[in-house]
């Protein structure tokens, strides 16, 4: 994919160059390729040279030297013999440059004899020296490697030492791999490379051009022309299509055909994509394209640098309409291999050389790779990789485009050019390895593949369109037979096939952002302070786009609005206002997300799950088919030029350096390098041309995007020159600097997501994230951690960084001192009442080494991360990890991240900020683990529990489970158990058997804490359990809050207010202990309803994955039950002395006289009959349960099953309206006022539209 472009090129190449062996400075060993010294010397690298490129500069695209010399030949200099396979090898490469734009190389890598007499004795010589050291180590006992080691040699046909043939086998074939060159009867061969630097990718032409001029070198009879002649032609006269036309010019021996797609169609791409389905396999390319979308690392690896580059643009290119923002190298020179210790993303190819297993890849990190072997058909993912929306119909979808081509969707890679080893396949290893997508059919029986769904599918697909393995019939050509083409079938062919899948891809996003605009928050402000603060705007209103969105889709959205790629899309949507300076990916994106508005008319916002197929391949196909029928530009033919004879001669198999006087310049005048109009006017003109591909035609917006966008990222491209110690030093100093600033804005961003409070007053809209987006932020905090500690480690050991450092940690600290360091005691809340909890780094990794269900290390660090984040000691934690400075200098080199220590604290500084909020992200993400719980009761203080005699009893319930009746010691009343995760605590139901001869309990309150987590929940009491006082209840329903513990150094608090608070308004008028009862005047009771309501609206227009607990806003403090109570409490007759009379009196006697009402037959109406059948029908049952609770208890299940069955406005105007209210209530009392009555009935109708679901333990054994 074109990203930027040298947009004053309009050539279809820039430079011509010729690489190879310099025989001037003759054989530098390349030591920076890392090739170690045991090979044998025809098996080493040797330093390659740019041995000349034509011509010397051109402005608009200076010669990179050292780049084209590392990219030219990535490994250094090969030699062969005759004996060796000297096939020709085609690579395109990339360069990237610090700005970002690109250029293009394409390089045809071929074997020349080596004429020189001193190189070849030069080799002689080191063979003689390596074959006597290798002598001394065959006749020194060693254990013997395994041959596996000698898989990819070519048997050597000379064996000169014979008398060696008793030693055992791998000795010998050891012998005969080094002992292959000998003077006087082998040829030696060097590689050399010709190659073509141009501002566009047309691979396919490049690859004809070089093909042919290599042709004519290695070919018996001379070609027509002087090579310079060709050579020149393509450098000056060749000029790149025009947007939207095809080109045609002339190699040595045919014609050569490029075309480019015009503004409105997808841009230029020209790499064969049936090569990476055939190399990879649907579902491997689908879980790659995942990766690369949500900014993991990715590493490719292969033996061949095409495929490297092949699939690599072809995932970028896959991306449309967004672009990789990170660090991109197709290929990674060898010497630049210390890179992949980049704590970015990035997108890497690794060149393996065929031989070396996956596991002798020393990579600094792991946790958060996507590893993809091209050549073995295998991808390794990072764990928690969230699936892409609608998979299984994507895939169905691609494959039918491909076995309509005969592409196999399962990937062939045997048949794809140059066949792949598929050694070291075992199908155990197989069935284990369950990341792995997918496999080739052939090494492994088929039960692996049924295990698959989507391969199961395939395959019935395959049946089903008649296209058996391997044995593909190819596509139809009827539909071209009426049509002269004027390229191969075969490109033609590759160019459909691309079309109709990138159609394919470009349509799923399409699909998923058509109402994207609506979400794009334009800033205020005029763009100078826009860019000033860019780093703390929100562009894109996450939170309402994602609620709109299926919730299969959310994992993978979630993530991925939070990547880089997606925030410069929406930025540069943001900068261009009109059509006219709006980026060409952007213009055809937008171009068809509003043909799809258009289609779906009807309901533009309804976002459905359902899949929708791609509609507009056809018309893409024949934009491209008519450009390949009708060639609209033909160049000039090459032509003898104006050289000195005896030039141009050349000698049979060997490429010449050619005549720099005459490529040194272009022709003076030429009808598209010189228009009559001025120059200011031809750049402006050319600029639109390239429109496409520019990546913003304005340089000052280009320089505002670069700047706005390298936030996160200090670091985009490597700079490919040899480096020095300094260079090295500079870049990951530069690394230090990018991982703090990325530090900080994780932080901030998390914290205002968190507080949204803030999040409004910095302009940001309303902001409230959900669960999903909460997890999506702290598994991006995790992966940041991961790469912070994985930067300038030693040594590599496990998959993740962190978790291995906490295990040295935890070994250190173990063999120092039997019992645990750092074991501060917390003060609790909770005063005396709960011993608090030990703060433990150690304790906590103890925790999570205990949970059997996380079996991978990179799964441990992030549990560890999230308890911690939840107890809030993230960065006390780590600062005690580092605090052991032997242990981290043990780990870790001088120019670590972690061993810089200014960065370090602020770092530490800015993980301490989320303790300012409360994550539950450790309780609500391991649901199924076990979880010890302690439990104590604090009976009151004034009336001792100590002579209470009966068998005390609770039950706990959290939102997740509950834990069945757990009977209490009556001596201590405290209890500690283990179970399954009960999720933040709601209720806890306790109560007595009323054994003994004291059975009567005033309890306070009950504590349960979570002894993992450290989250006590307070569940307050204060009333007795036992017959004949109080309500007589043998039971309660508790409502339960966390509590906060204090600080650590002082008793302040420091938080923000408790989550879930449920109205606070109240607190004025109550300060009154709950016993006594508060006396309300009409007005503050009216306004106590009003915010038990709200607090109920509330919690309803939360998304759900953030509600509290309804619970605690129906039964909690100032819960609508108590506010109803105060409303039935208020003029309520007072009774006579000593006698208590309670609301449920009041009902029961209403229940009666409704009852003999309804048997005389009194009734006003049909509805009045129901509202009366209804409330006589749940006090009944109520009065019916077998629990023992008491009067206050019936009560609020009374109102419960009111507000679930949205029956509670109805009772209360049948009450009204009942003559024992007459008798029971003073004249001023609320339920006689009339307009009071009407207001109460209106607000309680608004529970109408709410769906309320009540807790198990609010109703149980009441059967309505």
């Amino acid at each position: 994919m074109t990203t930027g472009f040298s947009s004053n090129s309009c050539r279809f190449a820039d430079y011509f160059v010729i690489c190879g062996l310099d025989t001037e400075s003759g054989l530098e060993p390349d030591e920076l390729s890392g090739e170690n010294f045991e090979q044998s010397p025809l098996r080493r690298t040797f330093k390659s040279k740019v041995l000349a490129h034509y011509p010397e500069n051109v402005e608009w695209s200076p010669f990179d030297q050292d780049a084209v010399g590392m990219l030219c030949m990535p490994k250094g200099l090969a030699f062969r013999t005759q004996a060796d396979t000297r096939e020709p090898q085609f690579h395109s490469f990339i360069i990237t440059r610090e700005d970002g734009s690109r250029t293009y190389g394409f390089a045809l890598t071929f074997y020349e004899e080596v004429t020189s007499k001193q190189i070849c004795s030069a080799m002689q010589t080191l063979y003689h020296m390596h074959n006597a050291e290798q002598y001394d180590i065959l006749h020194t006992p060693t254990t013997p490697r395994c041959p596996e080691d000698q898989r990819h040699l070519h048997p050597h046909p000379l064996n000169p030492h014979p008398q060696h043939t008793l030693l055992p086998t791998p000795s010998i074939s050891r012998l005969q791999r080094f002992n292959s060159y000998d003077i006087s009867r082998d040829t030696l061969y060097v590689s050399k490379c010709i190659c073509l630097i141009a501002p566009m990718a047309f691979p396919q032409a490049c690859r004809k051009v070089l093909q042919q001029l290599h042709q004519a070198v290695s070919s018996p009879q001379p070609p027509p022309l002087p090579l310079e002649s060709y050579v020149y032609n393509i450098l000056y006269e060749v000029p790149l299509p025009p947007a939207g036309r095809s080109l045609k010019f002339s190699g040595v021996y045919g014609p050569v055909v490029c075309q480019r797609p015009s503004t409105a169609e997808l841009p230029l791409f020209d790499f064969p994509i049936s090569q990476v389905f055939e190399l990879l396999g649907v579902e491997n390319v689908l879980q790659l394209f995942t990766c690369a979308l949500l900014e993991i690392q990715i590493l490719l690896y292969s033996q061949h640098y095409q495929r490297l580059m092949t699939v690599a643009e072809s995932i970028t290119a896959l991306m449309f309409p967004f672009q990789w923002q990170h660090v991109y190298v197709p290929i990674l020179p060898a010497s630049l291999l210390h890179f992949l210790d980049a704590p970015v993303p990035y997108l890497m190819g690794l060149h393996s050389n065929g031989e070396g297993d996956r596991t002798k890849l020393e990579l600094p990190q792991e946790a958060n790779l996507c590893f993809v072997d091209i050549d073995n058909h295998f991808i390794e993912l990072p764990e928690d990789l969230p699936l892409f929306p609608n998979k299984l119909e994507f895939i169905q979808e691609i494959s039918e485009v491909l076995l309509a081509f005969g592409v196999s969707p399962e990937g062939n890679p045997l048949h794809s050019q140059g066949q792949a080893k598929h050694w070291g396949f075992r199908s155990t290893d197989m069935v284990t390895d369950r990341r792995n997508g997918n496999l080739a059919s052939s090494p492994l029986n088929s039960y692996l593949l049924r295990e698959n769904e989507t391969i199961a599918r395939l395959q019935a697909l395959v049946k089903r369109t008649g296209v058996m393995g391997i044995l593909v019939t190819p596509v139809d050509a009827s539909s071209n037979k009426d049509l002269k083409v004027q390229c191969d079938e075969e490109e033609l062919k590759m160019h459909q096939l691309n079309i109709q899948v990138r159609e394919v891809f470009a349509n799923r996003f399409t699909q998923m952002f058509a109402d994207y605009e609506v979400f794009v928050i334009q800033p205020s402000q005029d763009k100078e302070s826009w860019f000033s603060n860019r780093d703390q705007m929100q562009n894109f209103d996450k939170a309402s786009f994602l609620s709109d969105q299926p919730e299969p889709y959310l994992p993978f959205l979630s993530r991925f609005l939070e990547t880089q790629m997606f925030a410069s899309f929406i930025d540069s949507k943001i900068l261009c206002h009109d059509d006219e300076d709006k980026e060409h990916t952007l213009r055809v994106f937008d171009s068809r997300v509003d043909k799809i508005r258009m289609l779906n008319v009807r309901t533009p916002t309804l976002r459905t799950s359902m899949y929708q197929t791609c509609t507009n391949i056809d018309e893409a196909e024949k934009a491209i088919e008519m450009r390949v029928v009708k060639i609209d530009h033909t160049a000039l033919h090459p032509h003898l030029l104006d050289m000195k004879i005896g030039q141009g001669r050349y000698e049979h198999g060997f490429f010449p350096r050619l005549q720099s006087d005459v490529l040194s310049t272009g022709p003076v005048s030429n009808k598209w390098a010189k228009r009559s109009a001025p120059a200011q006017w031809r750049r402006k003109d050319r600029q639109k041309q390239h429109a496409e591909h520019l990546y913003l035609d304005n340089d000052q917006r280009e320089k505002y995007i670069q700047e706005a966008r390298n936030l996160g990222t200090t670091i985009r491209q490597p700079k490919l020159s040899n480096l020095s110690p300094s260079v090295i030093a500079q870049t990951n100093w530069k690394f230090v600097e990018g991982l703090l600033k990325e530090c900080r804005n994780k932080t901030k961003r998390m914290l205002v997501e968190k507080m949204g409070r803030e999040a409004v007053e910095l302009g940001h809209g309303e902001v409230s994230i959900t669960g999903v987006e909460e997890n999506t932020l702290i598994a991006s905090l995790c992966d940041l951690l991961e790469r912070i500690w994985s930067h300038g480690l030693q040594v590599k050991q496990g998959k993740s960084a962190l978790w291995s450092h906490l295990l040295h940690y935890q070994e250190s600290k173990e063999k120092t001192d039997a019992a645990p360091a750092g074991l501060e005691r917390r003060k609790s809340d909770a005063g005396a009442a709960l011993p608090p909890l030990k703060v433990s780094l150690i304790r906590d990794m103890r925790h999570i080494q205990n949970i059997g269900e996380i079996k991978t290390d990179v799964g441990k660090a992030r549990a560890w991360v999230r308890l911690s984040m939840e107890k809030k000691l993230l960065s006390r934690h780590l600062k005690k990890l580092l605090s052991d400075h032997e242990l981290t200098k043990k780990l870790y080199k001088r120019y670590a991240f972690l061993r810089c220590d200014d960065e370090k604290e602020q770092f530490l500084y800015h993980l301490l900020s989320f303790n300012a909020v409360d994550y539950f992200c450790f309780t609500n993400v391991f649901t199924t683990i076990m979880i010890p719980y302690h439990v104590l009761v604090i009976p009151s203080k004034k009336l001792g529990g100590s002579m209470f005699t009966a068998n005390p009893w609770v039950c706990v319930s959290g939102e997740l489970a509950e834990t069945g009746v757990l009977q209490i010691p009556k001596h201590t009343q405290e209890i500690t158990f283990e179970c399954q995760n009960l999720g933040k605590l709601t209720t806890v139901q306790m109560g007595h058997d009323n054994s003994g001869l004291y059975a009567k309990w005033l309890v306070e309150y009950v504590m349960v804490r979570n002894e993992i987590t450290g989250h006590a929940y307070k569940f307050p009491c204060g009333r007795w359990l036992g017959k004949g006082v109080d309500d007589g209840s043998l039971e309660r329903v508790l409502v339960g809050e966390l509590v906060t513990p204090n600080s650590e150094n002082e008793d302040r608090m420091c938080r923000t207010p408790p989550m879930q608070q449920s109205p606070g308004m109240m607190r004025r008028f109550v300060t009154i202990s709950p016993n006594s009862k508060p006396k309300l005047n009409t007005g503050q009771i009216q306004e106590g309803v009003g915010e038990a309501i709200n607090g109920i609206v509330k919690h309803f227009h939360k998304p759900e994955k953030e509600r509290g607990s309804l619970t605690l806003l129906l039964c909690g403090e100032y819960g609508l039950v108590w506010a109803l109570d105060q409303v039935f409490q208020h003029g309520f007759k007072s009774p006579r002395l000593f006698k208590n009379v309670f609301i449920w009196d009041f009902l029961e006697k209403s229940q009666v006289y409704f009852e003999s009402a309804e048997q005389r037959e009194v009734t006003p109406d049909e509805n009045w009959q129901t509202r009366v059948c209804h409330f006589c029908q749940f006090m009944r049952a109520i009065n019916s349960t077998s629990r023992n609770i008491g009067k206050d208890g019936k009560f609020q299940m009374l109102v419960c099953l009111g507000a679930r069955d949205h029956l509670l406005h109805h009772w209360i105007a049948l009450l009204a309206d009942c003559p024992i209210t007459v008798q029971m209530y003073e004249d001023t009392a609320l339920i006689k006022d009339r307009s009071l009555v009407n207001s109460l009935i209106r607000v309680l109708q608004t529970l109408q539209e709410f769906n309320i679901t009540l807790e198990a333990s609010l109703v149980k054994g009441i059967g309505i």
